[in-house]
């Protein structure tokens, strides 16, 4: 796939112990795979999970070694974070990439697909900014490619949100309302929430060659806007339904809302 992470191999070696020790760190029910990994982390984070710091880092690089993708999940948003260990992007590229690379025909809806797909994520970011340590070059066209086949093949919603997003800004697919709604709705339907506040700013002021929407643009404000509190989107999604409530009838807003309570408890599960 990339001629860079292909020089991050893995070494086959399963080490029984350690792969007894992961097989405890793992929650009985998790949503995702990459739920799997954080639960696994809160677990063993201080005395309560009764094992030191570097018998987590042992056992972690021992699980990747054996390739364990949620092992190196966990030690990439170590080493880029800085959490747990000393903050390097080389690494973290290093251990994202050997996921992407080597499971990029998983199947879409297994239990690691989202491991694998935000990996794609994460290895497209660094080739958008380039990291000069590991010789990776900025190049938006891999970039892109690596965003897209998460959102397309994985079906991936953050991906599809951002895909959105570069339809909509010059300079990186083409300015495209249209596409950037379609991917937006996507997203949305997924319960994205940031993907339910673009898609609904969009509805409401009206695309070229499609008429204004205010309610159902409303709808999908209001949803966003719930979903959304308390997180960092709060705050522009806020303004932006402000300003939709503002151009907006006592009517139309009444619906909407009564629409976004019938339709807002299907996200509930996401």
């Amino acid at each position: 796939m990339m001629r860079t992470v292909r020089d991050y191999s893995l070494i086959s070696v399963a080490v029984a112990g350690v792969m007894g020790l992961w097989a405890t760190m793992l929650p009985a029910h998790a949503q995702t795979a990459a739920d799997a990994a954080l639960n696994m982390a809160n677990m063993l984070d201080g005395a309560g999970g009764g094992v030191s710091s570097n018998d987590l880092l042992s056992a972690l690089q021992n699980a990747a070694d054996a390739g364990q993708p949620m092992a190196m999940w966990q030690l990439g948003t170590m080493y880029e974070n800085g959490e747990g260990v000393t903050k390097d992007p080389v690494k973290a590229f290093g251990y994202f990439a050997q996921i992407a690379n080597q499971h990029a025909d998983a199947a879409p809806k297994g239990v690691e697909a989202d491991i694998v797909a935000r990996s794609f994520v994460k290895v497209g970011d660094y080739y958008r900014n380039g990291l000069p340590d590991a010789g990776i070059p900025a190049d938006a066209e891999r970039s892109h490619a690596l965003l897209l086949h998460a959102a397309t093949y994985f079906g991936d919603a953050d991906a599809q949100y951002r895909v959105g997003l570069l339809y909509s800004e010059k300079g990186e697919l083409g300015v495209n309302p249209l596409q950037s709604a379609r991917w937006f709705s996507l997203a949305a339907r997924k319960g994205h929430c940031p993907a339910q506040a673009k898609l609904g700013h969009l509805i409401f002021h009206g695309l070229d060659g499609i008429e204004a929407q205010p309610v159902e643009g409303l709808m999908w404000l209001t949803i966003a806007q719930e979903r959304c509190a308390n997180t960092a989107d709060a705050s522009w999604i806020g303004e932006l339904l402000q300003t939709a409530s503002s151009l907006s009838s006592p009517e139309e807003q009444a619906e909407a809302k009564t629409l976004a309570q019938g339709i807002a408890p299907q996200f509930a599960a996401f």
